[in-house]
């Protein structure tokens, strides 16, 4: 009896936490909605709903405030808010040629961002963690004092491993089994982990939960960068494989004869064939020119008529569409969304060659569904996304983090 009782109460606190987690995180993403729609979507009645906020505002979380006035006679209705002064997040992005910072706020919104040029110099560890930790100190130095910090998260361009943000594969700068995460959060001396993802991941979540696939279960976000990365979301969740290493789309081979070297040691990877040096390549455009600037100097040269420019889009968009003719067979995603330099390739001709090849080379019924989109969030979908990564054990456990 005793057991049973022991158990019905931890059944109780356990979807209580649930609840409170379920509220916060809709409010985080979609900001103000009324009592009466979270009671809907929680399945839970009007009172329920009413203890959840009272906690979640007693902790310093949300606030209740009056809907605007609709001119009909009886009580007033209320809307639940963020508290975004209450919580912040340190979120950190880092790709091959640049390194971001950030201060966001409970609900999403970015409050100071910090920017530095990387140098494309190898294994600089040391490098970029001292910018990071000075960053990142100065962001939580200057936040408001009534503003907690309740996480920290980072998105690499590379492979991690869950659990302690160590970078098993950065191929474009050599990293191999560098312990990122732990060395930031020593260095930044919060008192907090470090919490890192793969880019591409953490740029699907946040196209996912914030961009444009936003109501999708399943789509597949491609990030292009020096290389090209993938996140694939399956039925709401993130595919990443048994050791956290899934969704490596850009070394899908693609063309297995005559390929591009690949900085994975392969040839003719996807991101071989249709990542920055392939561009400029096609279009004649030195060794010294690089980074996003020059890949938008070849998308403005082929929108003026440049011969050498247009054609090189066509090679990388027919490349592009074989690889997402192949995702689309294996995957039937509902949406398709191109971020990062991809954003700025894809519209014009690219985006007819991938559209050619889905046409010639995808299974009707699948081919039927696929939405081609280009990111909402363009090219802080990844700082988004390490932020969301951030906000995630305030979200799974608001009280526990109670400022």
């Amino acid at each position: 009896m005793l057991k049973d009782l022991a158990a019905d109460r931890h059944a109780q606190v356990d979807t209580r936490r649930r609840n409170l987690g379920a509220l916060l995180r809709r409010v985080h993403l979609g900001g103000a909605v009324s009592r009466v729609e979270l009671a809907d979507w929680l399945g839970v009645n009007r009172s329920t709903v009413m203890a959840l906020t009272a906690d979640l505002a007693a902790a310093g979380l949300v606030r209740e405030v009056p809907a605007t006035t609709s001119g009909r006679a009886g009580r007033p209705s209320f809307v639940v808010r963020p508290e975004s002064a209450a919580v912040h997040v340190l979120a950190f992005d880092i790709a091959v040629d640049r390194l971001v910072a950030a201060r966001v706020d409970l609900g999403g919104t970015v409050s100071a961002r910090l920017e530095a040029t990387r140098p494309r110099a190898g294994a600089d560890l040391d490098a970029v963690v001292s910018v990071l930790a000075d960053f990142g100190r100065a962001l939580h130095h200057d936040a408001s004092p009534t503003s907690v910090c309740v996480g920290i998260g980072a998105s690499y361009c590379g492979m991690i491993r869950p659990g302690d943000g160590m970078v098993r594969f950065g191929p474009d700068l050599g990293w191999v089994d560098q312990a990122f995460g732990a060395e930031l959060a020593r260095r930044l001396d919060l008192g907090l982990p470090v919490l890192v993802g793969n880019e591409a991941h953490l740029g699907a979540m946040a196209e996912h939960q914030r961009g444009a696939g936003v109501g999708e279960q399943n789509l597949i976000y491609l990030h292009g960068d020096v290389g090209v990365g993938g996140g694939i979301i399956v039925g709401g969740d993130l595919l990443d494989g048994d050791g956290g290493y899934g969704s490596e789309v850009g070394h899908m081979l693609v063309n297995p004869y005559q390929g591009r070297p690949c900085g994975c040691g392969s040839r003719g990877c996807l991101e071989a064939e249709v990542g920055e040096r392939a561009l400029l390549d096609e279009a004649g455009r030195p060794a010294g020119h690089r980074g996003r600037e020059a890949v938008r100097a070849v998308v403005a040269a082929a929108e003026q008529g440049d011969a050498a420019a247009r054609e090189a889009l066509r090679r990388i968009g027919d490349w592009l569409g074989i690889g997402v003719a192949n995702l689309i067979n294996l995957f039937n995603p509902g949406v398709v969304i191109f971020g990062g330099t991809l954003r700025e390739v894809f519209p014009g001709i690219a985006a007819q060659q991938v559209r050619n090849r889905i046409a010639a080379n995808v299974l009707p019924v699948s081919r039927d569904k696929a939405d081609l989109r280009v990111s909402a969030l363009g090219y802080d979908a990844t700082l988004i996304g390490a932020a969301e990564l951030a906000f995630t054990p305030l979200l799974t456990n608001p009280l526990a983090l109670r400022p």
